[in-house]
């Protein structure tokens, strides 16, 4: 799957999303409204990981989908 799919069906993958960064609460989910470099961001602060290790994160969440 690409990001352009799972951004334009966001609120269907909300769920995976919470299951594989169960911190983010369905609010902070619901903002980001598919936007990729906030996904990254809240990885980053939520997570302490870095920008790079939050992309890598990220890619392997699509991969699996």
């Amino acid at each position: 799957m690409n990001w352009d799919e799972l951004s334009g069906r966001w609120t269907q993958f909300a769920g995976a999303l919470k299951e594989r960064w169960a911190e983010f609460t369905d609010d902070e989910i619901q903002q980001m409204q598919g936007n990729r470099e906030q996904l990254e961001g809240k990885i980053q602060e939520k997570y302490g990981k870095s920008k790079e290790q939050a992309k890598e994160e990220v890619s392997e969440f699509l991969a699996r989908l």
